[in-house]
């Protein structure tokens, strides 16, 4: 027989649970170089959607052409949204400050063409950079937690282990859906559920420095956001 004396500890029980400080969220972003392509980009998107996770693509401006747009949109679509990658990949600390900029407005404007937005972030190249850059680049640098797998020798498994191992929150993760990189896209599509189990939750990168309050310095190029909360 339930009491008065049961709810008013049942009610006493409730409020205690709902005072009592809650475990701040792990945030996660992933994020993949040197798309857009039709290949293993689009089997990349497959996989964020299977487990309904959003993404970041740095994008390469002269890898982006009329039919490779079609995953840019396709990636708007599902949550995701579009960085900056230079226009050529090549090494921008090498570069004098109009060919840098010209690397970077041109792939803006295609990014903006197709989604009618200009990009928050970039990544450099080969993460190559010089100290004038952050002050001719206005958008904020980005860099990450990678796995190798760029290296075609680093298998599946390795890849898988890599990603899993480097959680932390507040982590940006580096990698790649170049076309051919399948490794990836298979270690990922393990690696997702067991984050998901370590309470780990999928964001972008812009909405990982919004859900963590944390304001862009022009100056850094992030790897882990900070919590700007505490």
């Amino acid at each position: 027989m339930i009491t008065v004396k049961h709810l008013m500890m049942i009610s006493i029980s409730a409020l205690v649970m709902s005072c009592a400080p809650k475990e701040p969220v792990k945030y996660l972003a992933l994020s993949f170089d040197d798309g857009p392509n039709l290949t293993t980009e689009s089997k990349m998107l497959d996989v964020l959607a299977k487990h309904d996770v959003p993404a970041t693509f740095f994008v390469i401006g002269n890898n982006i052409n009329e039919e490779s747009a079609r995953n840019i949109r396709r990636a708007l679509e599902q949550g995701c949204e579009i960085g900056n990658h230079s226009l050529t990949h090549s090494m921008m600390s090498q570069m004098d400050e109009a060919q840098v900029k010209a690397e970077i407005e041109a792939t803006s404007g295609l990014i903006e063409q197709i989604t009618g937005q200009r990009p928050k972030f970039f990544r450099p190249p080969y993460i190559d950079v010089k100290p004038e850059m952050y002050d001719w680049i206005d958008l904020t640098f980005i860099c990450g937690k990678g796995c190798e797998d760029w290296v075609a020798t680093v298998g599946k498994e390795a890849r898988r282990e890599g990603i899993i191992a480097n959680a932390e929150p507040g982590a940006i993760y580096l990698l790649h859906d170049f076309d051919g990189n399948e490794a990836t896209v298979e270690a990922l599509d393990e690696a997702i559920p067991v984050l998901k189990e370590q309470g780990y939750v999928f964001v972008t990168v812009a909405q990982l420095f919004e859900n963590l309050k944390c304001s862009p310095d022009g100056h850094t190029m992030y790897t882990v956001v900070p919590d700007g909360r505490k």
